[in-house]
């Protein structure tokens, strides 16, 4: 069938495995032929599942598919565009297939090749980028994949070159890319579905955190910090530019329509960013605070990273966008604060012992309640704007049959990253 030539053949060989692995690398012409086969129909499977326009036709007949052989060959593939897609529609379209992937013990396997895709952003297409954090955000929908994904430790990955960081579990890697694709995101590309998809996904997570490493929770306070910064800077930009166009305003010239004309797009994209970074930031501390509200006890770095970088949150405190999420971690610094300052010792061991001691303690009834955060992804009104071109394209440049360029309208109409 289709579905077994997906595999790659590897469920319907009459040939023993070892035999299999001696033929492989006896004749390599043979392997290509198996691969070429499972290319070509991996695209015929993308085409037929593609969303159109076109009126519903009659319902598909049921088929068994052995969901054990498509995982294992997902997980060595996924690293594709192909099977990234293909995975994706897995996953939106069929719940039974859903719940098999999250209930596998080894979904480190599958969840890592997607962290590589998305941690060598540079490296891929936005497209494959887009889906990629698309699966982690249907993922993290439910709550066992949540809990889970703390209990996986990792050994040193060979691939994650910024910093070397031993007992990492799985869904502290997944937290650290996902910040680090945010920061990347805010600082050069500006794009806002981008980085709502990586929010929410870290929301969804949130009220599961547990034992986050020193490393993940620092990053968390960093991009705070680093998005403070950066309101400030554009907060800065905005009330210079008000000054000026209240000065201009008293002297008005017909040379310098032009001028003015620019000077309001400037003022007008400042104003656009403010905003951005004000809501990322807002759900930033939602993040903060739905941790601490449900794991408190099992984030003592956490509250380390509080307290050691508490000044951050002092102007934010009278910020009508921030005060009311705001309350909830202060009540947090202000107990633990009190706590280690009754230290004569100060290290960080010392105050993280002291936390743990204390951590049990702590009065939960002293926070505010809000609502869960809870995000789901929603497919766009139109799919096939996207996955027409995007499909079609991969299919254009993997399947060595030749094509004609000037007829392939549709890149005209949503050009692809190459």
């Amino acid at each position: 069938s289709l579905w077994s030539v997906v595999t790659l053949g590897m469920g319907s060989s009459a040939t023993p495995a070892v035999a299999e692995a001696t033929v492989t690398a006896i004749d390599s012409t043979n392997t290509l032929r198996n691969h070429h086969l499972a290319n070509q129909s991996i695209h015929l499977l993308l085409i037929l599942n593609t969303p159109t326009n076109l009126p519903d036709s009659e319902p598909l007949p049921w088929f068994s598919i052995d969901y054990h052989s498509l995982y294992d060959v997902l997980c060595q593939t996924v690293h594709t565009d192909q099977s990234t897609i293909l995975l994706y529609m897995l996953l939106h379209r069929n719940q039974h297939f859903k719940a098999y992937v999250i209930s596998r013990t080894n979904i480190d396997q599958i969840v890592l090749p997607i962290l590589r895709v998305i941690y060598t952003a540079t490296e891929r297409n936005s497209h494959h980028i887009y889906m990629s954090l698309i699966i982690l955000l249907i993922l993290t929908e439910d709550d066992y994949f949540n809990r889970t994904v703390h209990d996986i430790k990792l050994k040193k990955l060979s691939w994650y070159t910024e910093r070397s960081i031993n007992d990492v579990t799985l869904g502290g890697l997944l937290i650290s890319i996902v910040l680090r694709t945010i920061q990347y995101n805010i600082a050069r590309m500006r794009d806002k579905y981008l980085h709502t998809n990586c929010l929410a996904t870290l929301a969804n997570m949130s009220s599961q955190f547990q034992n986050l490493h020193t490393y993940i929770t620092q990053r968390i306070i960093s991009l705070f910090n680093s998005l403070s910064r950066k309101h400030s800077k554009i907060l800065d930009a905005i009330q210079q530019q008000s000054k000026q166009d209240n000065a201009a305003s008293v002297t008005v010239l017909t040379n310098n329509i032009q001028s003015v004309a620019s000077n309001d797009e400037s003022f007008n994209e400042n104003i656009q960013d403010l905003s951005i970074i004000e809501d990322v930031m807002r759900m930033i501390l939602e993040i903060i605070n739905s941790c601490l509200t449900h794991t408190l006890r099992y984030n003592v770095n956490l509250i380390y990273a509080l307290l050691y970088n508490r000044e951050i949150f002092d102007y934010y405190r009278t910020h009508p966008s921030f005060q009311d999420i705001l309350q909830n971690i202060d009540t947090v610094i202000t107990f633990f604060a009190e706590k280690v300052d009754q230290l004569q010792q100060r290290s960080a061991e010392y105050i993280k012992e002291t936390l743990e001691i204390n951590v049990k303690q702590f009065p939960l009834d002293r926070l505010k309640k809000f609502p869960d955060l809870k995000f789901k992804y929603v497919e766009e009104e139109q799919p096939e704007d996207f996955f027409v071109p995007y499909v079609w394209s991969l299919v254009h440049k993997s399947c060595n049959f030749h094509w004609s360029s000037e007829s392939a309208l549709m890149f005209l109409q949503q050009p692809l990253d190459s």
